[in-house]
Formats: C-alpha cells, sequence, structure tokens
C-alpha cells in the first residue's frame, strides 16, 4: 500500500510539472512572439501597436466571439501562417517559418516541425488559458 500511495504521489507530481512547464512554455513564447503587439495581458496594447498601421486585436475574447468555444485551429493556422491563413490579413508575421528557421539545422527537416509545432501549440493552449 505505501509503494502504491508512493507511485501515485510521483505520478501526481510528474502530470503537475508537466502542466507547468507546457504552462510556462507557452507563457514563455507569447511574452517573447505576441506580446510586444498583442500586449502582456493579450488585449492588443502592446508597445509596439501604436506604431503600426493596422489594429491590433485583443486576444482574450476569441472563446466570446465563437459562442464561447476557443477557435483553436483556426488560431494555431493563423499563428502558424505557412498554410495560407494570414492573420489580420497578412502584417502578421508567419511564426511557423520563424520557428522552423531556427530549428531546422540542429533538427533536421523532420525533427524541427516536431519543434515548430510544439511551439505552436503551447502558444496556442496559453492564449487559450487567458481567455475571458
Amino acid at each position: 500500500m505505501k509503494r502504491l500511495m508512493t507511485f501515485i504521489a510521483i505520478i501526481l507530481a510528474a502530470t503537475t510539472f508537466s502542466a507547468m512547464a507546457q504552462q510556462s512554455a507557452g507563457e514563455n513564447e507569447y511574452m517573447i512572439a505576441c506580446a510586444g503587439c498583442h500586449g502582456e495581458s493579450g488585449k492588443g496594447e502592446g508597445p509596439f501597436a501604436e506604431l503600426l498601421t493596422i489594429h491590433v486585436p485583443g486576444l482574450t475574447g476569441l472563446s466570446a466571439a465563437n459562442e464561447g468555444v476557443f477557435p483553436f485551429l483556426d488560431t494555431l493556422m493563423a499563428i502558424d501562417g505557412r498554410t495560407g491563413v494570414r492573420g489580420h490579413g497578412g502584417p502578421m508575421p508567419i511564426w511557423g517559418d520563424r520557428f522552423e528557421a531556427s530549428a531546422l539545422e540542429e533538427s533536421g527537416f523532420y525533427g524541427s516541425e516536431l519543434i515548430v509545432r510544439g511551439r505552436l501549440m503551447a502558444l496556442v493552449e496559453y492564449i487559450e488559458s487567458i481567455q475571458e
């Protein structure tokens, strides 16, 4: 019984740590890639927003704008930008290309795509977590 309790405690700790690490990774990606325009709070008030000629949308109301359902795949594709879905009509950077370029040399084509997908998923999961 003591071994079972120890095993359960280890599993719970690992699961909690994994969730925290994923959240931290997504939040870190957001602060590096998105906060400059969309703001640290995700409300569209980043320091670069006033320099742009387009309106920078807030990201905290995506679920509310979609009948309470977070548009996970649409958000992923808009941020990735490599599939022809250009976020905000085109001026948004194509983060998929940028993430791929940073991973390609050390991981090769297939490995870099796994890294890109992981970074994008963590980022979108973080954006989902800041919905109001």
